[in-house]
């Protein structure tokens, strides 16, 4: 590791304090006179993303931008948005629908994204689904257009993107929710590089979770301001309703185990039990759905445990399991905790309740990448020190960001004081040299 500046250093120090500072106030022990009803925090939606408006079929559907952030609302229904995509790409269109905290859900209702032709014929791959168990926490769902030989939709041209709210039940709500949507753009593979079948069998065993003593990282609201966590245990605090993010980065051929573990909370009743209680989820890099469980909790200990990922690979994509499907491009991977809301009907649902989790890495070296095009990193995909170090750090994307511009700031501080040191010194020395020559 390069040492760093004592400027760099000095601007980590006051991020790190800054961090611990806010950490300590979020995390107050459950039932502390700290612990007054407060709402639960909104989802922050992506900096810069722009305001759309989907229209209710292909006519006049606006163009969703590679690269780009969106931001529209979504009733029960269906909304349609066009796509100008090129024929050297494979293309990943993310839907996240985020509810108002704490507002209930239809038990089964969902998200679906489907990327389709001009024809109206749906490609390969398509839709992506995910559902609401009974609370409205935020939901990613994407619709694709993978590069696959002989495949449909692999010509560069106009397509469409349908996105559809499903509220199947009498009481499910009906207003209409605000809807997060990205374009993420995965560049080709060059010619004869990448494998065009799904890997043989790999490490499947139950993961082995760290048992060391856990270290404070306060989870984010959604994607946009989620958690960077490496392997080791963390700790945090969920309240009734809450769901926190984290961020893991998974380079090529690792595998990850995750665990979460919901610790006794402040019981107002003698009784309590909310199945589903305590769910954990993980979300790919262009954030579509790998794997998600839960389990009940009656107020006093729950835990749950997602399997072993398979390692991350490329050729991944054309698995059977859709949780193998989901580990096909080395990047950041989403881990979303929820506490049910209905623990707030016999806890105390002011007070939050202590979450560990516990993260393990493995592998790596085994699925080496493909030889891409195009770099990875320009299209938000791929491992590299700067995300290993948001890891090591515990930022999130904005303080990532922030921490590279300090970076910036600090360098150009250095030089402009290195430009004038060496103006001092060199006048220094022609006035050395005027003396000795006998000028004045």
């Amino acid at each position: 590791m390069k040492p760093r500046l004592p400027l760099q250093s000095g601007l980590r120090a006051v991020r790190a304090a800054l961090l611990a500072g806010a950490l300590g106030a979020a995390l107050w022990p459950a039932g502390s006179a700290l612990a007054a009803p407060q709402p639960l925090p909104e989802y922050r939606v992506a900096d810069g993303a722009r305001r759309i408006a989907g229209k209710p079929s292909t006519a006049d559907a606006p163009l969703l931008e590679t690269g780009a952030v969106y931001e529209d609302v979504l009733a029960p229904g269906e909304r349609v948005y066009r796509l100008n995509l090129d024929a050297a790409s494979s293309v990943y269109v993310s839907a996240v629908l985020h509810p108002p905290p704490g507002t209930a859900a239809g038990y089964g209702d969902g998200l679906e994204v489907e990327v389709m032709t001009t024809g109206g014929r749906s490609c390969p791959g398509n839709p992506g689904r995910a559902a609401f168990g009974y609370d409205a926490v935020p939901l990613g769902a994407v619709g694709q257009r993978l590069l696959v030989e002989d495949a449909e939709c692999q010509a560069a041209g106009t397509y469409y993107v349908k996105v559809t709210r499903s509220a199947a039940g009498k009481d499910s709500p009906r207003a209409a929710w605000p809807v997060e949507l990205q374009v993420r753009r995965e560049p080709a593979p060059a010619a004869g590089t990448a494998p065009t079948a799904a890997p043989g069998a790999w490490p499947s065993a139950s993961p082995v979770l760290p048992g060391s003593d856990p270290v404070p990282r306060g989870g984010g609201t959604g994607f946009n301001d989620a958690r960077a966590l490496g392997a080791g245990v963390w700790r945090d605090e969920l309240r009734p309703g809450q769901t926190r993010f984290y961020r893991v980065p998974l380079d090529w051929g690792q595998q990850l185990g995750i665990g979460a573990e919901i610790a006794k909370a402040r019981m107002t009743k003698d009784y309590g039990s909310a199945s589903d209680g305590l769910t954990l989820a993980l979300y790919s890099p262009y954030r579509g759905p790998v794997e998600s469980r839960g389990t009940s909790y009656d107020g006093k200990q729950a835990a749950v445990t997602l399997p072993r990922t398979a390692p991350v690979a490329y050729g991944n994509r054309f698995a059977d399991e859709a949780a193998v499907r989901g580990v096909r491009v080395a990047g950041w991977y989403y881990v979303a905790v929820t506490l049910g809301g209905k623990v707030g009907e016999f806890t105390e649902d002011a007070a939050a309740v202590p979450l560990t989790l516990r993260v393990a890495v493995s592998g790596g070296g085994s699925a080496a990448a493909p030889a891409y095009r195009e770099g990875l990193g320009a299209a938000g995909f791929g491992v590299g020190e700067a995300e290993r170090s948001a890891a090591r750090e515990g930022l999130t994307a904005p303080e990532a960001a922030a921490a590279r511009e300090d970076d910036r700031s600090a360098m150009r501080v250095v030089a402009v004081a290195g430009f004038g040191a060496g103006a001092v010194l060199l006048l220094g020395g022609w006035v050395l040299l005027a003396r000795r020559s006998g000028r004045p």
